[in-house]
């Protein structure tokens, strides 16, 4: 048997990688940009801030196309536009002092706002391919391999950005750089990927067969549910609270992380390369492990909700205690550690935030179910760096921890709310069969 299933699953972790690493490099560049347009943390945590109010609209209105018009269009459309808009970050600064009233920050605003759209949809077309290519005792880990490309992406944009700045003396050739290398991406994953394995030339009919015999089947597989009907679902509504708190603390390690260790422990570019890593480097192992023990219990105990409910509720009482725990530790190590520990345990449970989309969801509304799960967690893009930076400014760094950790507190309580067993049915009329065909 063939196993070409692994080879998209490759494809998503490589585009996904390339989504995050364009995304956190302004975080790299963010103090040469402070100083050379004389922005006050308040403004740079707007700065920084604006990506998430493009991510949140993209992150809803993908998902929705990806049930139209098929994953790979939308993946290659969103590709190709992030690629671009992370090479017009250079002259973003530029843009805003010519052309929009003289305000470099109103500049980036455009760029980034622009760029959020572009990479909103990446994780609802990540779950939606993977209803269809992943049987279901494989899900966790292949959800896993996509969401690994969150922790190594974050974990390689500090050599990468830095790298690049220090090579070429300037942080504009570094998005340039990166844009450039997005737009090769996109080729490689163009040729490769399909929409589902029906539609896939490479595929054996023995695979394709072991993926479908393998996959819970529904009664009515093409029923879409209405929109409204998310909110009607107590798992899905607590499910999307959940995972606002992984993406807060998430955004908060990416934006503020860097320039907290420069003003905090006055590390420069050429110990913050590595130094940075350093938090990411436990989630990194941990998001895998989590898919493999989701599926392990789900297969052991046939119980989602230990395999949901319990793990997930263990977990973040983990990274709640270790971000609480930052602000009455003075020492570098002793921070960088917490840090790292905290992030390991919040990403362990990356994958199940997904699976329970997928638990509840008919396929035919994957995608669109998603998108809004990603769409009401994306609202910490915003309020997480913006928050961060007021918090910074006027209370100082350690009130950005214990907010962090009291998000993660708040999150362990919403998913102990959830009910994976219960399927969201449609509550559309039914369709009798004396309904008759319309004459043409």
């Amino acid at each position: 048997m063939s196993q070409y299933r692994y080879r998209i699953y490759g494809l998503l972790f490589l585009v996904a990688l390339v989504n995050y690493i364009d995304r956190g490099a302004l975080s790299f560049a963010a103090s040469a940009i402070a100083q050379h347009y004389d922005l006050s943390k308040v403004a740079l945590g707007a700065l920084l801030g604006y990506f998430g109010i493009g991510y949140l609209l993209g992150s809803l209105c993908g998902g929705f196309l990806a049930d139209r018009y098929g994953t790979r269009k939308i993946w290659l459309i969103a590709g190709i536009c992030w690629s671009c808009l992370e090479i017009m970050t250079a002259w973003a600064g530029e843009l805003g002092i010519s052309l929009l009233g003289g305000s470099a920050l109103m500049g980036f605003a455009l760029c980034r706002v622009l760029f959020g759209v572009s990479e909103g949809p990446a994780y609802a077309l990540m779950n939606k391919t993977i209803a269809y290519w992943a049987p279901d005792h494989e899900r966790g880990a292949a959800l896993s391999i996509g969401l690994l490309s969150t922790q190594i992406g974050a974990m390689l944009t500090a050599p990468i950005a830095v790298g690049l700045m220090l090579l070429t003396g300037h942080w504009q050739s570094m998005f340039i750089v990166l844009g450039c290398c997005s737009l090769l991406v996109m080729i490689i994953f163009a040729k490769g990927f399909h929409n589902r394995p029906t539609d896939h030339p490479r595929i054996s009919t023995t695979e394709h067969r072991y993926i479908v015999a393998n996959q819970k089947s529904e009664e009515v597989a093409d029923d879409k549910l209405a929109w409204w009907q998310f909110f009607t679902s107590r798992t899905l509504v607590c499910n999307a609270l959940g995972y606002f708190s992984f993406l807060y603390i998430t955004f908060t390690l990416v934006t503020w992380m860097p320039k907290y260790l420069q003003d905090t422990f006055h590390y420069d570019l050429h110990a913050l390369w590595y130094v940075a890593m350093i938090p990411w480097s436990g989630a990194a192992i941990t998001v895998l492990c989590g898919g493999k023990i989701s599926d392990y219990l789900l297969k052991r105990y046939r119980n989602l909700r230990l395999a949901r409910n319990l793990f997930a509720v263990v977990s973040l009482a983990g990274a709640a205690a270790c971000f609480l725990a930052i602000p009455s530790v003075g020492s570098a190590a002793a921070v960088i550690a917490l840090m790292t520990l905290g992030n390991a345990f919040n990403a362990l449970i990356n994958n199940i935030y997904w699976s329970v989309v997928i638990d509840v969801t008919p396929k035919a509304s994957v995608g669109a179910y998603s998108g809004m799960t990603l769409a009401i967690a994306n609202s910490s893009a915003i309020i997480s760096p913006m928050l961060c930076g007021a918090l910074a400014e006027y209370y100082g760094y350690n009130a950005m921890f214990w907010v962090t950790g009291s998000l993660a507190v708040v999150s362990l309580c919403a998913m102990a709310l959830l009910q994976p067993e219960k399927r969201v049915i449609s509550r559309q009329p039914a369709v009798t069969q004396s309904v008759t065909s319309p004459q043409l």
